[in-house]
């Protein structure tokens, strides 16, 4: 159901832009810098838990964008693959990756400010393709699809843009799994500070 959700949105929203004579579409890509949340591991000892916050680490992502005028604002989604890491302290001292894939499908809307200049903001739907530490894949995720926030500023050059964004999920989001005995959970939800840069396929339009 969930990548039903993600499909019918852009194809929904696909279809909005090519019937519309101010619509264009591009490519992006850039690179971020993200954390995850608290990773706690239950030892078989009851009264020992031990909490990491983990240490973020830098992370890549690539997609497609639409861009719908609407006079000084606009409607901009986006769908784009996105790896994360994040470093984190295991109770044994071992310092491990904790990684996550994702496909994002950022739903934002621009003001138009000061010649190139924009700022913008809206939902992030997500839907988390792959996640693991020490190379090991969780044996549960709490939710497959989940939702953030972005919120960020933009300069159009031509058919280049620049972008840089806050992103945040709104709700946390546990993977569990266990091994010896001990239990250990660590919160996925995404926390990325992200530097984009665009390129426009389509002609402006007038």
């Amino acid at each position: 159901m969930n990548k039903r959700i993600i499909l019918l949105t852009v194809v929904f929203l696909s279809t909005l832009f090519y019937a519309n004579a101010q619509s264009e579409f591009g490519i992006k890509g850039g690179l971020s810098y993200n954390s995850n949340g608290e990773y706690k591991e239950f030892t078989s000892e009851v009264t020992n838990i031990y909490k990491n916050e983990g240490k973020g680490k830098s992370g890549f992502n690539i997609g497609f964008y639409g861009k719908l005028d609407l006079g000084p604002i606009y409607l901009r989604p986006e769908l784009v693959y996105t790896k994360t890491t994040s470093e984190y302290v295991l109770n044994t001292g071992n310092t491990e990756d904790y990684k996550l894939s994702k496909l994002d499908v950022p739903v934002l809307v621009g003001l138009k400010l000061i010649g190139p200049l924009n700022i913008f903001a809206g939902p992030a739907f997500q839907y988390i393709l792959n996640n693991d530490l020490k190379g090991l894949e969780f044996q549960s995720i709490k939710n497959d699809f989940t939702v953030g926030v972005n919120i960020g500023a933009s300069i159009e050059l031509g058919k280049l843009g620049i972008d840089v964004r806050y992103e945040r999920g709104l709700s946390s989001n546990e993977a569990s799994w266990t091994n010896a005995g001990d239990t250990f959970t660590l919160d996925s939800r995404p926390e990325q500070i992200i530097f984009s840069l665009s390129y426009r396929l389509s002609n402006k339009k007038k």
